[in-house]
């Protein structure tokens, strides 16, 4: 048990080692750019979804299951956010070195509930992991640990440009990250039954990411790049988001494991 909680927070450590570390070194540079780099983050979490998707398929049994999950994941995000209150898109004036040009706030929530679902799948995987042997424990936390830092500073950026402040995005960003921990725990004690709900939570996520993509993320960079008429510096730099992910993502798989009958004890 103590190594699952102590692998889940070095998971969770992801959300705030990238971001201060890229913020630290170009942190002005990026604060000027907020606006372009939802288009990175559009194509970051574009490959992030679709093997979201693959993988809730896999888990899901069948084809025709994992899809039903990932459109009801995608159906419940959408209508949950659309009659829910609170916060809108709305537009701003800023201010870009000598000229203006509207700016239009995103609503992260969208992106911090799908988030949440798919750490707790990711908790998840990580119990089941451990229950194989220590190394292939170590080898699941370091493989969702590099994807999670891209993921997680392509959300801050998000975060940021929908006007949060620094300190309140790491804290969201953290929080959110969290919900590792519950699948962690509830896949340790009750292995089995949490295996079973892997698939469907990564298949709901992937249709939230999705929606998250295609609502939000797209349609903001697009309105963003015709006010400004940056069409080119929008589109290259979703390409280099979808590429450093898909990388990612290529180097550094996640670890195959079979279905696990008989659990190791790892009381620590």
């Amino acid at each position: 048990m103590s190594e699952i909680l102590l692998a889940s927070a070095l998971v969770m450590l992801a959300s705030i080692v990238g971001i201060v570390s890229v913020w630290r070194s170009a942190g002005a540079a990026l604060e000027r750019n907020l606006h372009f780099l939802i288009s990175f983050s559009a194509g970051v979490f574009i490959v992030f979804a679709y093997g979201l998707a693959r993988e809730g398929i896999e888990h899901s049994g069948s084809t025709t299951v994992g899809l039903l999950w990932m459109f009801g994941g995608a159906l419940f995000v959408w209508v949950a956010f659309k009659f829910m209150p609170g916060l809108h898109q709305h537009e701003v004036r800023t201010t870009d070195h000598d000229h203006e040009h509207a700016h239009l706030h995103l609503d992260p929530r969208r992106m911090l509930l799908t988030d949440s679902v798919h750490n707790a799948a990711d908790g998840i995987f990580l119990a089941a992991a451990f229950a194989t042997g220590s190394v292939f424990g170590w080898a699941a936390a370091l493989s969702i640990f590099v994807h999670e830092v891209l993921q997680e500073i392509s959300e801050y950026f998000v975060l940021r440009d929908a006007g949060y402040s620094v300190g309140r995005a790491l804290r969201i960003n953290f929080a959110t990250s969290a919900t590792i921990m519950v699948g962690a725990v509830g896949g340790y004690f009750l292995l089995d039954t949490f295996e079973m709900l892997e698939g469907p939570l990564l298949a709901v996520a992937a249709g939230g990411v999705m929606v998250v993509v295609l609502h939000d993320l797209i349609p903001h960079s697009v309105r963003e790049a015709v006010s400004a008429t940056h069409y080119l510096k929008h589109l290259t730099l979703f390409v280099v988001g979808a590429g450093l992910m898909a990388g990612v993502t290529a180097l550094v798989p996640h670890v195959e494991l079979e279905h696990i009958d008989t659990p190791v004890n790892l009381q620590a």
